[in-house]
Formats: structure tokens, sequence, C-alpha cells
């Protein structure tokens, strides 16, 4: 998918996204069309159930079953009359549709169906659920529609925290979250994107990260950021042998197109779910997984709940901005703002250089 912006390759003459990307509803449509050729996050083997809905920005109503050890991917519309077969998770040996009872294997293979014994040429392939791609990466389950190279797609995460046991990391429900916020999803990306605020913004944040320290690294469909923790608070306990060996890290902060966080601490793992509801109205979804009861509460991750507070502040104050006749585009930080810089650029569909 390509928009005519462009956004030069030299940051140092590049101008921001224009306003419209941000308001104009013709505009969100054409970038969400686009969200279907990525993968997104489904969930955490820790989380599963016989069936539950998915929960991501596709608008592709999805569900994930666990059939004796297979976890598939599969339609959440039922073959009948269209209605979602699950609302919520279920330990059910099958999924039956609630408003006629037409009934499914745990494959997404038809089952069975009151009334339809006069239906000629019944039940056809049609009648059984279509499944999607699906991936599963160190426990952490990711689906797709077009189903694109996922090699290239983890890579750079398996190269960075590969080592740490996330398959063992356990669901932590009280670390849920679930949030309304009043501006279009990319301006959250757009803010989460750099940590040039962080001074500005976070105080208690900037307490415990390394400010001259903070480093963004990109790669084909994300940005990497890591956190280096201030004298005396936690960090990783790097492997021997890996790349930043001797260094405090704090918090390795992976963004992957569209609005996928990954969000590693030293205690575990905070997934970030930006979910696009209208041009100017997104929902944010946290899932916490823990790896060490220990740590939790402590440093770059302790309190997730104000940091965000925090972020929201200053994105809706953004979104009234952009609406505003007096902005139209703006420029970037060459030192601080190459994660903003590099999503703009996959959002318009241009090379990466």
């Amino acid at each position: 998918m390509s928009i005519l912006t462009i956004i030069d390759p030299d940051i140092t003459v590049a101008q921001t996204l224009p306003s419209k990307f941000y308001t104009d509803q013709d505009t969100f449509k054409s970038i969400l069309s686009g969200f279907r050729e990525h993968w997104h996050f489904a969930g955490h083997v820790s989380q599963l159930s016989k069936s539950q809905p998915i929960d991501n920005p596709l608008r592709e109503p999805m569900l994930l079953t666990l059939d004796e050890g297979t976890v598939h991917c599969l339609s959440n519309v039922c073959t009948h009359r269209g209605m979602l077969v699950c609302t919520e998770s279920s330990n059910g040996r099958r999924l039956q549709c609630a408003y006629h009872g037409r009934t499914f294997n745990l494959d997404g293979t038809f089952r069975s169906m009151p009334e339809f014994s006069e239906v000629e040429n019944f039940p056809t392939l049609a009648d059984d659920l279509c499944s999607y791609p699906l991936e599963e990466w160190k426990g952490i389950l990711f689906n797709s529609i077009s189903g694109q190279n996922f090699g290239s797609f983890i890579s750079a995460i398996e190269d960075r925290v590969g080592w740490l046991p996330i398959e063992n990391f356990k669901h932590d429900s009280s670390r849920h979250r679930d949030y309304q916020i009043n501006a279009n999803w990319a301006l959250y990306v757009d803010n989460y994107l750099e940590g040039f605020h962080i001074p500005f913004v976070h105080g208690d944040l900037h307490q415990v990260l390394d400010y001259d320290g903070y480093t963004t690294e990109l790669f084909e469909g994300g940005v990497l950021q890591i956190g280096i923790a201030n004298e005396g608070e936690p960090h990783f306990d790097l492997p021997a042998g890996h790349q930043d060996e001797g260094k405090k890290i704090a918090a390795y902060y992976f963004w992957l197109y569209p609005g996928l966080m990954l969000n590693f601490y030293p205690w575990g793992l905070s997934v970030n779910l930006v979910i696009p509801e209208s041009v100017d109205k997104t929902r944010i979804v946290y899932h916490g997984f823990v790896g060490d009861e220990n740590q939790i509460g402590l440093g770059a991750g302790a309190d997730l709940d104000k940091v965000e507070e925090e972020d929201q502040f200053v994105v809706e104050g953004c979104q009234r901005g952009v609406e505003s006749q007096a902005y139209e585009r703006g420029r970037y930080s060459p030192t601080k703002e190459t994660g903003v810089h590099h999503f703009h650029r996959i959002m318009t569909g241009q090379p990466i250089s």
C-alpha cells in the first residue's frame, strides 16, 4: 500500500506526516486496509482456553482453539447467518453458535446443524470455519491474514531476547488493561517511538533510565528502543556473548508495524496492542506475562499505569492540536526521533533505506 505522501529518507530535511493522516476518514480507512498484510499478537500459550476470541487490529473476527495440543486460528463467523461463534473464552469440547445452534469441531470443521436434514448438498467445505495463518515463537502466538514471511518478522526480536524463557512466562490477569483514548492510533505510536519526551512527561521513569544512554535501532517493519538503567536500578543479567553484554539494560522496547509493542523488563513481558476504533478513537490493550515475580514493581517497568496516563495526556493533546488549522506538519529531531521517521516511511509505503 502506498499513500501519496513522501517522507524524505534524509531525516535532517524530512517533514513529518501531514495532519490528514491523523484526522481524515478516507486516509484512515486506506491505512487500515494494509494491516491485513502484517502479523499481529494473538495470545500466549499461558492464556489459552479450548476456544477464545482474538482481540487485535485486523477488524476480522477470529478465534483461537486448542484441539488435542494443536492451536488453530479460525474465522469467528458462523457459516449459517454470520453470527459470531465465540464471544468469550470457553473450555467446551466444541464450538456452537448461540444463534441457531450450528456446531463445529475445535479444528473448525462442521459438526451438526438442527433443522437442516432436508437441505441438499449439505454440508460442504464451505460450511467449515475457514482457517488463517498462525505462528508460535517462544510461546507467543501471532496471526495474520496474508501470512507474509514470519522468519523475517521475528528475527530482530529473536536476536535480542531469544535467550529469555518467554515460553515459561505466566499470564498475569491483574496486569490486563483496556484503555480508550480520544486520539488517532498513529499519534499513540508516534509517542511510543521516541524517548525524547521522557524527561518532560515521565518524571519517575526519568529517574530510573539513563536518558543519554537511551538508543533507537531500526529494522525492517519495526523499531527497537533500549533503555539503560541508572546506577542501582534493576537490569537484565545478560548471557555471556550477548551483543549487549556489559550494558545495564533496563528494558527492550520493540514495536512492530502497525501497532504491536513488546516491552521486555527484568520481571517479564508487557504486550501493548494499539487497536484503532475510528479516526480519532483508539483502544490500548495491555497483557502482562511474568517471568520473575521478585522483579515486579521495580525499575523501568514498575508503574506502567502512571506512564500510560502521562502518555495519554500528551497524545490526546496532540490530537486536538493536529485538528487545528494552525498545524499541517512538523520536523524530526535527527538524534531523538529516528523511530518516528521510520514509522512514517513504513506507513506511507516507502522502501526502507
